[in-house]
């Protein structure tokens, strides 16, 4: 049995091109002359019949409108048995609310993350009985689809921006940022959308996997700064970089990963322009810079 992951959507929150950005992407994008993307979200099968989406992000409706494994198969019939969310980001979470239509689904996070859920009660939008809220414990296996497993654990994260106080931490190991193992047959597939480093403990879970799915949101830590769009480094964001001795790409080295796959990447991020340096060094170390509608059998 092998595993079938979809991306839906390869970018950042606010997607490419982000409605009130006119960044080189972003214009480049309006254009046509770079792909766009939607925010982040990851649809895997076991079987191709029963699907998982990971994060549901406010682009899901087209999303899914664009996938046409994920099409409704009847009235009411749809292949989608679960979504699964690994943290309480606005990109993350404002798709659940499409999802609202009296359609049955397991919804799977962490305590912590369904907690952010239940305290905002525009959430109830998803009737009880309807979805069943199924809170997941962390390092400890489930059924995420027929013949899907899966194993919710900590990276270094941290809370959803609109829960900030005054002091941020931006490594916090807990329940509020996690990556997700898949697994089938032989196959193990990691999906990690947000992690702000690459923690010893991590490399050694990472070591091996048939694919991994990473966060990919910037080039470089002061690539904002640079651009004169924010005053946020990707450090504070609780996001590692590409690039640098301390990048993504020098972390992964050794890790002998079969596939190396970036998501949820800035509208800013150079490697979203195809022939671009930036996109063809990723690539020249192993990298496959994900797009919307990719589809790898793994």
């Amino acid at each position: 049995m092998t595993i079938r992951a979809y991306i839906l959507g390869a970018a950042a929150g606010g997607g490419l091109p982000q409605w009130n950005c006119g960044c080189q992407n972003c214009n480049l994008a309006r254009k046509g002359r770079i792909p766009a993307q939607t925010q982040s979200s990851l649809a895997v099968s076991a079987d191709g019949d029963h699907w998982a989406v990971l994060n549901a992000s406010p682009d899901i409706r087209m999303q899914l409108a664009a996938a046409p494994a994920l099409h409704p198969t009847g009235l009411r019939d749809v292949p989608i048995s679960s979504v699964l969310v690994t943290n309480g980001d606005i990109d993350h979470i404002a798709g659940l609310l499409t999802l609202r239509e009296m359609q049955g689904f397991d919804l799977f996070a962490t305590s912590e993350i369904h907690s952010v859920l239940q305290d905002n009660p525009i959430f109830d939008a998803l009737r009880q009985g309807v979805v069943e809220r199924c809170r997941i414990a962390l390092d400890t296996p489930f059924d995420l689809a027929p013949g899907l497993k899966a194993t919710l654990f900590a990276v270094p994260g941290k809370v959803p921006l609109f829960m900030e106080g005054d002091q941020v931490e931006t490594d916090l190991m807990g329940e509020q940022t996690v990556g997700v193992e898949l697994t089938a047959g032989s196959s193990r597939v990691y999906y990690i959308p947000g992690c702000a480093r690459l923690t010893d403990g991590l490399r050694t879970r990472l070591r091996g996997a048939t694919a991994v799915f990473f966060d990919g949101t910037l080039w470089r830590d002061d690539e904002m700064l640079i651009a004169g769009l924010g005053s946020k480094t990707g450090k504070r964001m609780g996001h590692m970089s590409i690039s640098g001795a301390e990048g993504s790409i020098a972390a992964f080295d050794g890790l002998d990963a079969g596939r190396k796959i970036y998501v949820h990447m800035n509208n800013t991020n150079p490697v979203l322009r195809p022939g671009s340096a930036e996109k063809a060094e990723a690539e020249a170390a192993g990298w496959t810079i994900g797009q919307d509608g990719m589809e790898i059998t793994l």
